[in-house]
């Protein structure tokens, strides 16, 4: 077989949501071990630079600022013309839209390695199968598979997020301000998720904080986006013990640093698990749903501490458009099943 040729300024594309970002870190690992002189550039969307940015396997990081620089037609050709400036040999598209595609394509990369799909995968010279959807394999092992096309081989397969000295800062004194000790057990909880039908109920979150605190004497710090304000509430209405609520209040950035501070995460499946999972602490990720391409298998934190909690997989229950069939599937999880999964982790540990 003929050898690649060694490419000397790589693009890698990752514009989407936080979890897939942190799963592809080992790809670029593996690509800058591979190619340890060339100059690797990542392109990713606003809300996830402070993830990758520090990394030591990357040269540069660009955005794609959908919401402001790059919105619309002329932005995209802002954007266009970024790309095209930078004159890279090799564009490696993890993210399968046509907006990605065509970015690669226009800005006259001229090789293109991606998922050969319809979202304009034929602007690509260089596809690989899509067999994503049927979940066998682990999302950040499919990334490192892509590099298959440029003979890159790797086994290791371990994710990384890297500390901001800004979030380290705010860290350090919401720590003091909370007179947290680090001594002391700390648990953060996520009950949020992009979707709805990957939301554990919420009456079952506050009973098993209630829970953990009984049992471990611990901290209870509660996490989330804006949009989890009123879930948090709800959770916090029917507690017996104090949290600390930082729902809404809390950058991608410093989630990382607050979670290297914690001894353990629980939280639906969501970008959050990865965070925690990239910084070194052990995860208890909560699955609601249990099908192809939507599985533990596919999404689980890589951590060897970590711990999934799943039903059976099953074909029956339909997630269109983001709801469930039967909304009794969501109970399907005890409270029992998780703390199960708790105790799991610090025996490990």
């Amino acid at each position: 077989m003929e050898m690649n040729p060694i490419y000397r300024n790589i693009l890698m594309v990752r514009t989407d949501r936080i979890g897939d970002v942190v799963l592809t870190t080992p790809a670029v690992h593996a690509l800058k071990k591979a190619f340890p002189q060339s100059r690797i550039s990542l392109l990713v969307a606003p809300l996830t630079q402070d993830l990758v940015c520090g990394n030591p396997n990357i040269d540069e990081v660009l955005l794609d600022d959908r919401k402001n620089e790059h919105k619309g037609l002329f932005g995209f050709i802002r954007l266009v013309q970024l790309i095209k400036s930078k004159k890279f040999d090799l564009a490696i598209n993890f993210h399968t839209k046509k907006r990605t595609n065509l970015l690669c394509f226009l800005a006259r990369i001229p090789h293109r390695l991606g998922y050969k799909n319809e979202k304009l995968g034929f602007l690509l010279n260089m596809k690989v199968f899509d067999d994503r959807p049927q979940g066998n394999k682990h999302e950040a092992r499919y990334c490192l598979d892509v590099l298959k096309a440029l003979d890159i081989y790797e086994e290791e397969c371990k994710v990384f997020v890297p500390l901001q000295d800004e979030a380290e800062k705010w860290a350090e004194e919401f720590f003091h301000e909370n007179r947290l000790d680090r001594a002391q057990l700390i648990i953060a909880v996520h009950p949020g998720a992009s979707c709805p039908t990957k939301r554990w109920p919420l009456e079952r979150f506050s009973e098993l904080i209630n829970i953990l605190n009984d049992k471990y004497a611990c901290d209870i710090v509660l996490i989330g986006g804006k949009d989890n304000l009123k879930n948090a509430e709800e959770i916090i209405e029917n507690l017996d013990v104090p949290v600390i609520d930082l729902t809404g209040q809390t950058s991608v950035g410093q989630l990382a640093s607050l979670f290297k501070r914690c001894h353990l995460l629980v939280s639906n499946d969501s970008g959050p698990v990865h965070i925690a999972d990239g910084v070194g602490i052990p995860v208890v990720s909560i699955f609601t749903r249990n099908q192809p391409g939507i599985n533990p298998e596919r999404w689980k934190p890589l951590g060897e501490n970590s711990q999934c909690v799943a039903p059976a997989p099953f074909k029956s229950i339909s997630f269109k458009k983001g709801e469930v069939e039967d909304p009794e599937y969501l109970n399907k999880i005890e409270v029992k099943d998780v703390l199960e999964a708790v105790d799991a982790v610090f025996k490990l540990c």
